[in-house]
């Protein structure tokens, strides 16, 4: 017999599988991927989502870097000295090197910097891995199991080329079950249920997945800022962090870009203040610019589609 598995992310398209897996009558599973970054409201939806329709209690996995980070505190150890790495910088990042609880820091800390878009490790590493390694593979040793996942056609051209059916090198096959469907007709899925959509939405996000997410737009990260400035204050508190737990002694969340036109601080690397500020402004920063107006809203290329796209 097939299981059913159902992903979650808290944002609109997972939102309106869920509730079709529900209206399909099949006994099925749902999982959501904690990646440290997400906000409050969207656990607390999450949370709260087999309250409001009857449907399966969703269930949270969360990715454990313990071992990465003993590797990589045993390796600093071992090998930094070796590079002329003063001690004092030796001995603070492997301090530095234990679990903190949150699993996008403790990534970062073990990759010894923040994900980018040409090294977007983050989706594999803090969802998939966590959730194929877990409920996946738990169910695949009862039988077949079948991933339902919120991928639509019209929210970028990389989406559009997924197949709605395709095997995963898990070993499960994967369903896209709304590829079809307009944005339209996934908060008419909602309203049909009676079912509100996550409130951040109502508050003007584009998107509900990582808080910020690396690649977030210019307005995104102004609104952000404007509105969850205690988001701001974490990953200033993160870049900190992981400055002091690698050699480089830096560290930002966005790419460390230099701005010819950053007159008062040539040559800086600009960190998430630097950024917020610039958000602010309709001029200046060539490069923030440049970078900025290249990002795609938020979400990921994964063939799970376990990040959300920007909402219409």
């Amino acid at each position: 017999m097939i299981q059913h598995l159902v992903n979650v992310s808290g944002g609109k398209d997972s939102t309106a599988v869920y509730l079709r897996a529900m209206e399909s009558g099949r006994t099925f599973r749902a999982v959501m991927a904690d990646t440290g970054n997400e906000h409050e409201m969207t656990l607390e939806y999450v949370a709260r989502l087999h309250e409001r329709t009857g449907g399966p209690r969703v269930e949270i996995v969360r990715a454990d870097f313990t071992r990465q980070l003993a590797q990589h505190r045993e390796y600093l150890l071992r090998e930094w000295p070796k590079q002329g790495i003063p001690e004092a910088i030796v001995q603070r990042a492997a301090e530095l090197h234990e679990p903190t609880g949150n699993p996008f820091l403790d990534l970062c800390i073990s990759k010894g910097r923040f994900p980018s878009r040409m090294a977007q490790f983050c989706t594999e590493e803090l969802k998939t891995i966590p959730i194929t390694t877990g409920p996946v593979a738990e169910m695949l040793t009862a039988g077949p199991v079948l991933q339902w996942l919120g991928i639509r056609a019209e929210e970028s051209r990389n989406r559009a080329k997924q197949p709605l059916f395709n095997r995963h090198e898990s070993g499960s096959m994967v369903w896209r079950p709304i590829f079809s469907w307009s944005v339209e007709d996934v908060w008419a899925q909602h309203r049909r249920h009676g079912l509100a959509p996550n409130p951040l939405y109502a508050l003007g996000m584009g998107r509900v997945g990582c808080m910020p997410c690396i690649n977030c737009r210019k307005d995104e990260l102004r609104g952000i800022a404007d509105q969850f400035p205690e988001h701001i204050d974490r990953i200033r508190e993160w870049e900190q962090t992981l400055a002091e737990a690698n050699k480089r002694g830096s560290a930002t969340f966005f790419p460390a870009v230099t701005d010819p036109t950053d007159v008062d601080r040539p040559g800086t690397y600009s960190r998430i203040d630097t950024l917020v500020e610039w958000s602010r402004t309709s001029r200046g920063g060539r490069q923030f610019d440049l970078f900025f107006q290249q990002q795609g809203g938020g979400g990921c290329t994964s063939d799970l589609g376990l990040c959300e796209r920007e909402a219409a």
